[in-house]
């Protein structure tokens, strides 16, 4: 089972999310059912881990908070643009609650994440490389973008299943905040 750790997002913000979703050809835009905010990634795991991080993160205790999100922009790798995103405004809650994820996973046996964390949500993936003056021209466009704050209530488990065209995603398990 593929796993991840995520925030979902309240569906008024998922539409105006997916409003962004114009202009490029080339590009695989994410649906809005599948946009979130990964919190940790977790990948390929065995059922019997899987139940050993369920206990880990239901034991996690925090606060809720809200969270804003603001700006785009590009994911590269290898030196290649492969991604679109919404931008996370900075916040000292959700760095916090990320840590505490952190540390549940690591001691429930899973490895320490070596990326830093880069909180946003994945708005579009590339798989040829498109045409560079096509995604600036986006970005400019849409940079200013930013979005009413929202409640994070709660964070998420979710299961990967890779699809054809795009993964499909299912929510595990729930964990309220207070």
């Amino acid at each position: 089972m593929r796993l991840f750790v995520a925030l979902e997002l309240p569906w008024p913000l998922r539409e105006a999310l997916s409003g962004l979703a114009v202009g490029l050809q080339g590009v695989r835009w994410v649906p809005p059912e599948n946009y979130h905010i990964t919190l940790r990634f977790i990948g390929e795991t065995p059922r019997h881990a899987a139940e050993e991080i369920d206990l880990a993160l239901a034991s996690l205790r925090g606060r809720a908070f809200e969270l804003a999100l603001t700006g785009v922009g590009t994911m590269e790798k290898s030196g290649r643009v492969n991604a679109l995103w919404a931008g996370v405004e900075r916040n000292p809650a959700l760095d916090h609650l990320r840590g505490k994820i952190e540390t549940a996973l690591q001691r429930a046996g899973v490895a320490p994440e070596r990326r830093r964390f880069q909180p946003h949500v994945t708005l579009a993936r590339l798989d040829a490389a498109a045409a560079e003056p096509r995604l600036a021209a986006w970005v400019q466009a849409h940079n200013l973008f930013r979005a009413e704050p929202f409640p994070v209530e709660h964070f998420t488990l979710f299961s990967s299943l890779l699809g054809k065209d795009q993964p499909v995603y299912a929510a595990e398990v729930e964990y309220a905040l207070s």
